[in-house]
């Protein structure tokens, strides 16, 4: 059925904040910015990180936080340099769940909008084979 992600879009109130979030934090690089044309409902701008289309469109916020989140794949020297960019940034860092020994580690926060994104260093291979035991 489908072939592989298209690309994941976010509503945000300040598309100046969510791009350094996605420079700085996820290393993506800008590739449009709609400016004051509306070629879709709202002001907009693409970024590419790690190969992902990620658009960012100006509206309202996600009115409350929840565990929904996107997780991207990451090292764990990138996961450390993450925490830095996230912390320049004061994004709101979360605590990291509970782990079993073997899936990974991950760093967790939240941006103004109330989006929760996780940069995490394992894969589902790895989490299957740790929770067959």
């Amino acid at each position: 059925m489908i072939q592989g992600l298209s690309h994941l879009t976010f509503i945000v109130r300040d598309l100046d904040k969510m791009s350094a979030i996605i420079t700085q934090v996820l290393g993506g690089a800008e590739v449009y910015a709609s400016g004051d044309a509306m070629f879709s409902t709202a002001r907009e701008k693409f970024f590419v990180a790690g190969g992902i289309w990620i658009a960012i469109m100006e509206g309202e916020p996600l009115p409350t936080r929840t565990y929904n989140h996107v997780a991207f794949k990451v090292t764990h020297d990138q996961l450390e340099q993450a925490r830095i960019a996230a912390e320049n940034l004061r994004l709101d860092i979360r605590p990291p769940r509970p782990r079993v020994d073997g899936e990974g580690q991950s760093l967790y926060f939240h941006d103004d909008d109330n989006h929760l994104f996780e940069l995490h260093t394992g894969t589902l291979e790895e989490r299957l084979a740790r929770y067959r035991g």
